[in-house]
């Protein structure tokens, strides 16, 4: 059956959904960043009561683990790894960053009239930085996810070979330093849908983290860029 409670509270947005192979069935949202702790627990018991759903039927517990909010990705995982140990189910992390590169595929109407462009997700981090990564439309890292200072050379040649979709809240960026006919924005923020469909393929593959040891990714290293370029 596949039923999947997933929770994201990376980045702006908190968000709790219920999904049964892949699809979402239920879901609750808040969007005061502030108040993602107390909402949790309430929005859970809420859509359990709502949708007639027990926690105990769950068959694992999915998390947004990083790179995001350090105080939303503690919030996230430590509800989620919580939830597991008391209802003895399996966990499930899940990248923000490919969450939102889904999300671009599935939702994003820019992406529907440019499906030849790479995908980048971007996190802001405070000034120019922001942790990002680059997929290709079959969700294949041409970047892997790193904590990123953008410089006005770093995506050129890029850029020069093809179009780049810049998604998320840290997208706007982007256009502080580079005026370039490749490039697209579109500031999405991950969808309830993205949530269902990458928890379930990874609960279909089994793959999941270790309970004891699961710690949000905060990719928190602004390193030199010139080693992260994209050959």
């Amino acid at each position: 059956m596949a039923l999947i409670l997933t929770i994201d509270t990376a980045i702006d947005k908190a968000l709790v959904c219920f999904s049964k192979k892949g699809n979402v069935l239920c879901s609750a949202v808040n969007e005061n960043q502030k108040e993602h702790a107390s909402f949790l627990q309430v929005a859970i018991k809420n859509l359990c009561v709502e949708y007639n759903l027990e926690l105990k039927n769950v068959d694992a517990i999915a998390v947004t683990s990083g790179p995001g909010s350090y105080t939303g990705l503690r919030v996230g995982m430590a509800s989620a790894k919580g939830l597991c140990y008391a209802l003895n189910k399996p966990l499930i992390t899940l990248s923000t960053l490919e969450l939102l590169a889904i999300t671009t595929i599935q939702s994003s109407a820019i992406y529907a009239k440019n499906t030849t462009a790479l995908i980048c997700p971007m996190i802001d981090a405070r000034r120019m930085e922001v942790f990002t990564a680059i997929y290709n439309k079959n969700l294949t890292p041409i970047l892997q996810p790193t904590p990123l200072v953008i410089t006005d050379s770093f995506f050129t040649q890029l850029l020069d070979a093809q179009p780049i979709l810049f998604v998320g809240n840290g997208a706007f960026k982007i256009n502080n330093l580079y005026s370039h006919f490749n490039i697209l924005i579109d500031q999405l923020n991950i969808s309830t849908t993205a949530l269902a469909s990458l928890s379930y393929q990874i609960f279909e593959n089994q793959c999941f983290a270790n309970l004891a040891y699961a710690v949000p990714n905060y990719l928190k290293e602004f390193e030199d860029n010139l080693n992260k370029i994209p050959k």
